[in-house]
């Protein structure tokens, strides 16, 4: 067997034990424990982070951050990976602190030049955007392991006017328009409320957990409508256009004639503040014709927004 080849079964080896001892090297290699030693010692300077443990009953242990072992891919998938690792350039937290450009290089390294120029000339003209927002979230990691391991955790939580105290156990977290997004349920029985990751102020642990039946993905496919009202909302061709770009309105929109679209869609009641601000920033291209408590709440926003352009005024 080459020295590569027992190397790589020896990383092979300590991923899936997690502690060990070098006598089980040897016993699993048939070499002599002063062997062992030596090929811990290699692996380790190859990346396995190993570190060891004094005492009688001492021996190696591998940290959560194990390296894993090559996998060969094709030149299509890594250009899907590395394209994938370009979607989160923008955020400025990224979970398991990746760091994109030393993953990005040991996955090109040994890659034929041509296809490193190839991926280097797409970079100039394939992007995925987001806008670049400069609060962090420095508690994304735990949530993700909250979640993965369904853990019940206090958390502090800045919303529009104070900061509270939250006891909750973590569904899920996504990423959308630059920010990270956790779905948890707050309370036992309660229904899953969604966080923005950059207002959680404080994060602690607990060993509770709770019984959930719920995933993120069908949060995501199915939004919950609790209290539900007919939106009906008449729209310009530029009004219709704008709607299509809206993801939970693109599917909504019916162009009834050329110059002229109709939205006509069941909402949850306890989002007419936020439809709200959606259909103000349409201006004239939207007209909402019911329900009569939205077209109200614009009808409030837009006058305080002209008594604030009015205040000092000569």
């Amino acid at each position: 067997m080459s020295k590569a080849k027992l190397l790589m079964d020896v990383i092979l080896f300590v991923n899936a034990k997690r502690s060990f001892t070098a006598q089980e090297v040897a016993d699993e290699f048939g070499v002599s424990v002063r062997t062992a030693h030596r090929y811990l010692t290699e692996i380790s300077d190859m990346g396995v982070p190993l570190y060891t443990e004094q005492g009688r009953h001492g021996g190696y242990r591998t940290l959560s951050s194990r390296v894993l072992p090559p996998v060969l891919f094709d030149e299509d998938e890594v250009f899907a990976i590395f394209f994938a690792f370009q979607s989160l350039k923008r955020y400025r937290s990224l979970p398991f602190e990746l760091n994109m450009d030393s993953a990005a290089r040991k996955l090109l390294a040994g890659f034929p030049e041509d296809a490193k120029a190839m991926i280097s000339r797409l970079e100039s003209v394939l992007a995925f955007w987001s806008p670049r927002r400069t609060a962090g979230s420095p508690f994304l990691k735990e949530m993700i392991e909250a979640a993965l391991y369904q853990r019940v955790v206090r958390i502090g939580y800045r919303s529009k006017n104070r900061t509270s105290d939250r006891e909750i156990q973590p569904i899920g977290v996504y990423a959308r328009d630059g920010l990270w997004y956790m779905l948890a349920a707050e309370g036992e029985t309660e229904e899953p409320r969604l966080f923005r990751a950059d207002r959680i102020e404080s994060w602690t642990p607990t060993d509770r957990s709770w019984e959930l039946d719920m995933t993120l993905e069908e949060w995501l496919q199915e939004y919950p409508i609790r209290q539900p009202v007919r939106l009906y909302a008449e729209l310009t061709r530029e009004g219709a256009r704008q709607c299509a770009s809206i993801p939970w309105l693109e599917d909504e929109v019916v162009m009834l004639e050329e110059h002229r679209g109709v939205v006509d869609v069941t909402v949850d009641r306890s989002d007419f503040e936020y439809i709200a601000d959606v259909f103000l920033r349409l201006g004239t291209e939207a007209k909402i014709i019911e329900p009569q408590e939205i077209v109200d709440l614009i009808r409030d926003k837009a006058r305080r927004l002209i008594a604030h352009y009015d205040q000092g005024r000569l």
